[in-house]
């Protein structure tokens, strides 16, 4: 940041300070792209190229952000349900200045990253992962299944709805509790046939998750 920028930040931040806007503890910072972006309380302050230091809330960021990478719901669900790893995306957006956590907070639902980018950037009720759980397990969905693959997938369904969806998509998932009492990770891919047709199994799991109620 140029020095008479970075000098405009402090004297303005310092304002909002001195007028009791804000706590005097030092706000959370990040960088975007070069950006400082800084956290007040339920705001978000950072400094545009042409020197304008914006404040605006939680959302309106979300939704600027977003809208600059993907210029309509269908274009972000596109992307969404076609990345071989939601986690891609993920990174992608906090690489934008998503901040997940204080967006969450603010809106008080456990709702994972998918909804959130709905819900800021489009307008979209969000639900919670809870919810979202909840309607894949009133579908016939997992008849088509083995009894152990069955359990499989139903376990990783409660671990989406505890920890969101990018700690299921990891091979990783299947050393944890209560999966990994199932067997050992070869043995739990041979429930499905193989580690390919375990991928397509989670993937299709993936698609039951976020599929219209």
């Amino acid at each position: 940041m140029n020095s008479p920028y970075r000098e405009k930040h402090l004297s303005i931040l310092q304002r909002f300070i001195d007028a009791g806007d804000i706590s005097k503890e030092p706000p959370a910072k990040y960088y975007v792209n070069g950006v400082n972006v800084s956290i007040l309380n339920e705001r978000v302050q950072f400094l545009y190229g042409d020197g304008n230091l914006i404040t605006t809330n939680f959302k309106d960021y979300t939704k600027e952000q977003v809208k600059k990478k993907f210029g309509s719901l269908s274009d972000f669900l596109n992307k969404w349900n076609s990345a071989d790893k939601k986690q891609a995306i993920i990174d992608e957006l906090t690489e934008q200045g998503i901040i997940y956590e204080n967006f969450r907070e603010e809106i008080n639902k456990e709702m994972d990253f998918f909804d959130l980018i709905c819900h800021a950037a489009f307008n979209m009720p969000p639900l919670s992962r809870k919810e979202r759980a909840e309607n894949v397990k009133k579908r016939n969905y997992f008849t088509k299944y083995g009894e152990k693959a069955r359990t499989v997938l139903i376990c990783l369904l409660d671990k989406y709805e505890d920890t969101g969806i990018e700690n299921i998509e990891s091979m990783k998932v299947l050393k944890l509790k209560p999966i990994s009492e199932l067997g050992s990770p070869v043995e739990i891919v041979s429930f499905f046939g193989g580690k390919e047709k375990y991928i397509q199994a989670l993937k299709e799991l993936e698609q039951e998750i976020y599929k219209a109620a």
